[in-house]
């Protein structure tokens, strides 16, 4: 008999969408500062200091609220369970009436609601994990919130430097690249990157591989053009 291939994520994938997303997140603001101060006509220098303080500043703040946040939600979790174990040691008619009625509407038979039922409320651990899942619709978090944000912060500070590659070589070895040269690179090096990150989301959407990232290079070069015409007028004032 042939069984259908299935395809499950390793403990790595339940990052992914860290992985992804930081990365995202770390190319278009490093981006958008890198135009802003070209746009701005601001030496390569500007552009150094304030995208290295932008990719450690906002991956750190990043990285701080995916940690909160996803502890935030196992807290809620255990909140939210503890209550429904007190209230299935303390009112268990009332909680088989409530599941059963659960199932009804889920538009089981009866007979098939009672059954599950009775197997549902054998073991009362599993009995308050069908309530959490059922009434309240919530799902166990198993990632840990530490790793969560040690993987968004890397994603953001490993793929927001892209942008910044053509600058810290003119820098380090003195190449004396002229400034539309590095900038046209580090666009060109962004370009890559959005798009590869943008169609690697299909590992978490499971979207078209093409669209997606065309779609994130499209909203990184809107960003982008948003920061260099906001340089360019800050330019046009005097600052």
């Amino acid at each position: 008999m042939q069984q259908a291939d299935e395809h499950h994520g390793g403990v790595g994938s339940a990052y992914l969408g860290n992985l992804v997303y930081g990365g995202l997140d770390g190319i278009i603001t490093t981006f958008a500062v890198v135009s802003g101060v070209v746009g701005a006509e601001l030496n390569a220098s500007i552009i150094l200091i304030l995208g290295l303080a932008n990719l450690l500043g906002d991956g750190f703040s990043m990285a701080t609220g995916a940690y909160l946040s996803s502890k935030s939600e196992k807290e809620f979790y255990e909140r939210e369970r503890a209550r429904e174990a007190w209230e299935v040691e303390n009112f268990p008619d009332g909680e088989r009436a409530e599941l059963l009625e659960l199932y009804l509407k889920q538009g089981y038979p009866p007979e098939d609601a009672a059954q599950m039922l009775a197997i549902k409320t054998r073991d009362p651990q599993r009995w308050v994990d069908a309530m959490m899942v059922e009434e309240l619709g919530l799902l166990k978090e198993t990632r840990n919130p530490l790793w969560e944000a040690l993987t968004t912060f890397g994603a953001f500070c490993l793929a927001g430097a892209i942008p910044l590659l053509a600058y810290l070589a003119d820098w380090i070895f003195a190449l004396g690249l002229p400034q539309d040269t590095t900038f046209f690179t580090a666009l060109g090096l962004s370009a890559l990157a959005l798009f590869g990150l943008g169609a690697a989301k299909v590992l978490v959407t499971e979207r078209n591989f093409w669209r997606s990232g065309l779609e994130m290079l499209v909203v990184g070069g809107l960003a982008a053009g948003v920061a260099y015409g906001v340089g360019f007028l800050l330019k046009g004032l005097g600052v």
